[in-house]
C-alpha cells in the first residue's frame, strides 16, 4: 500500500485530531471551496478515484482521505474512537491543514451518514453536502440497534456487529473472497431498487442461505465467488488494492463506526432537525440496500433538496457509474458553486 495507486495521486499525510491521515488530493489548492469524499464501508479513498480524476480535469480542488480505521490511516483501539464525534473532527482537522474555511462534503454509504450530519454539527464548516445513494435520515425515537433486533434477529449484519470481534474474524478469514462477496454489480435483470441483498447472490451455498435478508456475516462465510454470476466493475489491479488493504488492516476499524450507533443516536438528542446547506441527493437506480425510494421525504428535513438518478447502478454507484456520476455532480457544482 506504500506503492502508487492506480488513478490516484501521490498519497499525503496530515496530522489530525491523534491520527496520521492519508489523504489524496487534485486540483488548486486554495482556490474555491474544496470538495471532500467521504468513503463508505468496505471501501477506502480510492473508491473516489473516478471522481478525483474529472475533478482535476474539471480544474476543481478535491480531497480524498483514507478515514479513521482504513487504509493508511488506521486508527485506535477504542470502539468509542469511532464514534460520530470523532469521525466529524477528522474532516474538520482535515480541512484545517488544508487551509480550508468550508467544503462541500461528499459521501457515499457510511461515508454519506458523516457528510449529513456536518451541516448539523459544524454548520460553520459546511457549504454544502452531496448524498451518494444514503439518504438524509432524521433522528430515530428509539435506539436504532434495538428497533433492527427487534425486526431482522441478532444475524441482520448491523446487529451482528455488535459482537466484539466475530464478524471482523469471519470477514478477514478470505478478504479476496470477502471483497468478491461486497463489491459486484446487481444482477443481470435485477430490477430497480427492489432485489434484497440475498436474492442478489447467485454464488450462495449451503448455510446462510435462508436467513434474514441481511445476514450479510453469515453470507459471506457461505459464499463461493466461482458460483457468483454477478457481473463486476473491477479490474483485477483495481481489486487487489482492496485486498491488500484489507488483508493489512482488518476489518475491526470499519465495523467499530457501526458499534457506535446506539452512541451516536444518544449523543445527537440536541442536534437540529433541518438544515438549508445548498444539497444534492444522488440516487442508484437499482440500489437493493439503499434504493431510490429510502429517500423520499428528505425534502422536509433538506430544504431546497435537489436530487438526481443514477440509471442501471446498484450500490457502489461512483464506481459502477463514474461518467454518470461526474456528469451529475458537476453538473450541480457548476451552478451552486461556480469557478471563480
Amino acid at each position: 500500500m506504500t506503492d502508487a495507486l492506480p488513478m490516484m495521486p501521490p498519497v499525503q499525510f496530515a496530522e489530525v485530531n491523534g491520527l496520521r491521515m492519508a489523504y489524496y488530493e487534485v486540483g488548486p489548492r486554495g482556490v474555491g471551496t474544496p470538495i471532500v469524499f467521504c468513503h463508505g464501508f468496505p471501501e477506502l479513498a480510492f473508491s473516489w478515484r473516478h471522481q478525483l480524476k474529472a475533478m482535476e480535469a474539471a480544474g476543481r480542488w478535491a480531497i480524498a482521505p483514507d478515514q479513521r480505521g482504513y487504509g493508511l490511516t488506521g486508527g485506535p483501539d477504542a470502539v468509542e474512537a469511532y464514534d460520530m464525534d470523532h469521525l466529524g473532527a477528522d474532516l474538520i482537522g482535515l480541512l484545517d491543514h488544508l487551509g480550508a474555511e468550508k467544503a462541500i462534503w461528499c459521501g457515499h454509504d457510511w461515508g454519506g451518514f458523516i457528510v449529513w450530519q456536518m451541516p448539523l454539527r459544524h454548520p460553520e464548516r459546511t457549504a454544502g453536502v452531496i448524498g451518494l445513494n444514503t439518504p438524509f435520515t432524521p433522528r430515530a425515537p428509539v435506539d436504532p440497534i434495538s428497533v433492527l433486533r427487534a425486526r431482522f434477529g441478532e444475524d441482520m449484519y448491523m446487529v451482528h456487529f455488535q459482537k466484539p470481534g466475530e464478524a471482523d474474524a469471519i470477514l478477514a478469514r478470505d478478504v479476496r473472497n470477502t471483497m468478491s462477496f461486497f463489491l459486484r454489480r446487481p444482477p443481470e435483470g435485477a430490477p430497480p431498487g427492489q432485489a434484497s441483498v440475498s436474492e442478489s447472490l447467485s454464488g450462495l451455498r449451503g448455510k446462510g442461505g435462508d436467513g434474514p435478508t441481511f445476514a450479510l456475516v453469515k453470507m459471506v462465510e457461505a459464499y463461493h465467488p466461482e458460483y457468483d454470476t454477478r457481473p463486476t466493475f473491477l479490474t483485477e489491479a483495481e481489486m487487489d488494492v482492496f485486498v491488500k488493504s484489507f488483508e493489512r488492516t482488518g476489518f475491526t476499524g470499519g465495523i467499530n463506526w457501526y458499534r457506535n450507533i446506539t452512541r451516536n443516536w444518544a449523543t445527537s438528542a440536541h442536534l437540529p432537525t433541518t438544515t438549508e446547506v445548498p444539497a444534492l441527493m444522488v440516487m442508484a437506480e437499482k440500489d437493493a440496500v439503499l434504493p431510490p425510494a429510502a429517500a423520499d421525504g428528505m425534502e422536509a428535513y433538506v430544504i431546497g433538496l435537489e436530487k438526481a438518478l443514477v440509471t442501471g447502478s446498484g450500490h457502489w454507484t461512483q464506481q459502477e457509474e463514474p461518467d454518470q456520476t461526474n456528469r451529475i455532480l458537476l453538473e450541480w457544482l457548476d451552478r451552486r458553486f461556480p469557478k471563480g
